[in-house]
């Protein structure tokens, strides 16, 4: 990983499963549909001042959304937050930064 760079793809954990949990209702909200799927598939993250998490989330059978979400640093709560997102993905797109 180079500095400020993004990590290889990783498989989604619980943690990053609990992660887009918090900003489910934020996602549906932003692109306007609910989603019948809400499951976290592979991820990248980049440390900040905190961390960026850039996360394929599956949202029906064969429809996939990219997420941006923050994670502040501890001293600063912790918090999570909905950044952007990128519809329209597949299951083979690459998770890129953006």
């Amino acid at each position: 990983m180079l500095c400020g760079g993004t990590t290889e793809t990783k498989e989604a954990t619980e943690e990053i499963q609990a992660l887009v949990e918090k900003v489910h209702a934020d996602l549906e909200a932003k692109d306007g549909n609910s989603f019948p799927h809400f499951k976290a598939v592979a991820y990248k993250s980049q440390i900040v001042n905190g961390t960026n998490y850039f996360v394929k989330i599956q949202v029906d059978d064969d429809k996939f959304i990219h997420a941006r979400i923050h994670q502040a640093l501890p001293h600063a709560g912790s918090t999570v937050s909905f950044h952007s997102y990128q519809p329209s993905k597949s299951r083979e797109d690459a998770i890129e930064y953006f």
